[in-house]
């Protein structure tokens, strides 16, 4: 799969019941497909970063839900293409 396909998802916020499932949802309504995910909670803080492959998503339409997904539930949801997630995290 070509990596201008995926794209970086990350979450970030206070733990509550169903954060995967709602955002693992919103991606779904979009046709984005769950490639990796990795997640952890620390001391109440939740943490989710996932690979998600975009081929037949609308790139802004997603962007936009997950951005009122993360308002809604109080999180910080940000989707960044993996090539530009790559170009900025270049050492």
């Amino acid at each position: 799969m070509e990596k201008k396909n995926q794209a970086v998802v990350t979450v970030v916020g206070r733990d509550t019941i169903g954060i995967i499932a709602r955002v693992s949802r919103e991606l779904a309504l979009h046709d984005a497909n769950i490639l990796d995910i990795s997640q952890t909670v620390l001391s109440g803080l939740f943490n989710m970063i996932m690979i998600v492959d975009i081929s037949l998503s609308e790139f802004a339409e997603l962007s936009e839900a997950l951005t009122f997904l993360g308002e809604e539930l109080g999180l910080e949801i940000r989707i960044q293409r993996s090539e530009i997630f790559d170009a900025m995290h270049r050492i």
